[in-house]
């Protein structure tokens, strides 16, 4: 792909540096909770199908949200409002997890966290290709999103302290989640100010294509088959509590779960940061393909293999795939869109994923109870490779040298 120099910043705006800070301790709230989650839920006596529904539901009846937040945010010409409305709502929900004595309440205070996150996705997203130049979106979206697995890093260390040392109960740890929360709210509302939004340069072919988006009010083909085949990719990937719960019943203990979800997401940070400058660099849809492909190799050594030692390995190599598809994918989405279906693009790239959740995760929690592990991984390899299949039939745009 080639990319337009541009003669002005060469460096990411100071906005998308606040913004990663906000996304380290949002995530530092959230995480201190997510390793946490499978086995506080296997006390409240929830198994795989629960598990799978608690997650399932969670994302799924919150994506609506993340394509209507696209579309207004698009329609108002606004982010910030929406970004601060959903990590609000997710920040008050998790210390509420907290209390509940039933998992049918855990459904309900996981759903509102989950709707809140909805809400922020996209504008939060678009925000970023706002106020970024298109050959540094890569490095945007690298930085922000290395920052946020920082706060995956963070989050399970601190729920371990306050484990250990502390004798905090999950119950304890899921209420003390509002402190990280409150500074991520505190600095988005006295430091980001929307700015003017980023111009950027097509090829002839590109622009009457994006001219055409304008006068018809909508997205192209190609983007409109990746939206499908990311839905294929994400039937056969629920959540990541599965793998969670894999090495659990492998033997891995809750406070070893915790440090291990950090190790796991140190290396999300370092693979992401340094994917999202190779995404300015190079194709990202072959980026995103070796990343899913990837995948599909981790859930075939998950299903094989029976050795803790090795499933710990497997899983923090399992970190490396996000360094590729995190910000390949949203370099993807921005080649293929104008500044004006910024937010619709996002929204349903993000809800269209969040719809497929439900069906994955149920799946998946189906073929495990009732059929074995075994076969819920080679489920979700054979969507892998169909997702991978279709997205190499997909003609990536391309731009002005």
């Amino acid at each position: 792909m080639k990319h337009f120099k541009y003669p002005g910043r060469k460096k990411i705006s100071l906005t998308v540096i606040v913004l990663g800070i906000v996304s380290f301790f949002a995530t530092f709230s959230s995480d201190m909770i997510y390793p946490l989650l499978p086995i506080f839920l296997s006390l409240l006596g929830a198994g795989a199908i629960d598990l799978g529904l608690v997650e399932g539901i969670a994302e799924a009846t919150a994506s609506s949200l993340k394509i209507l937040s696209g579309y207004l945010t698009d329609r108002v010409k606004k982010r910030k409002p929406f970004v601060l409305a959903g990590l609000s709502l997710s920040s008050a929900m998790r210390p509420l997890i907290g209390l509940a004595t039933a998992w049918p309440s855990v459904l309900g205070f996981r759903f509102m966290d989950r709707t809140g996150n909805a809400i922020a996705t996209s504008p939060q997203d678009a925000l970023i290709v706002d106020v970024t130049d298109y050959e540094l979106t890569g490095k945007a979206f690298g930085f922000q999103r290395a920052m946020e697995h920082g706060g995956s890093v963070a989050g399970p260390l601190t729920a371990v302290f306050l484990i250990k040392v502390f004798r905090f109960s999950l119950r304890k740890v899921f209420i003390f989640s509002i402190v990280p929360a409150s500074l991520a709210i505190s600095l988005l509302i006295f430091l980001i100010k929307e700015q003017g939004r980023s111009s950027e340069r097509f090829s002839p072919e590109a622009t009457l294509a994006r001219q055409g988006q304008e006068r018809n009010g909508g997205l192209e083909r190609d983007f409109k088959l990746f939206i499908l085949t990311a839905i294929t990719f994400t039937l056969g990937h629920p959540t990541d509590t599965f793998l969670l719960l894999r090495l659990h019943m492998a033997g891995l203990e809750a406070a070893s779960s915790a440090i291990l979800w950090s190790l796991f997401n140190i290396i999300k940070v370092v693979s992401t940061y340094i994917g999202g400058g190779t995404a300015d660099r190079i194709a990202p849809k072959s980026m995103i393909i070796a990343g899913w492909l990837s995948s599909a190799l981790i859930y075939l050594l998950f299903a094989m293999l029976e050795s803790r030692g090795a499933l710990i390995g497997v899983f923090l190599f399992y970190g490396v795939y996000f360094g590729f598809t995190e910000p390949a994918i949203r370099v993807f989405i921005r080649s293929f869109v104008n500044h004006e279906l910024r937010g619709r693009a996002f929204g349903y790239y993000s809800g269209a994923i969040g719809f497929a959740s439900l069906p994955a995760s149920l799946l998946f929690g189906f073929l495990w109870q009732r059929l074995g592990y075994r076969y819920a991984f080679a489920a979700g390899i054979v969507f892998t490779l169909l997702g991978c299949a279709g997205l190499g039939m997909i003609k990536e745009p391309k731009r002005e040298s």
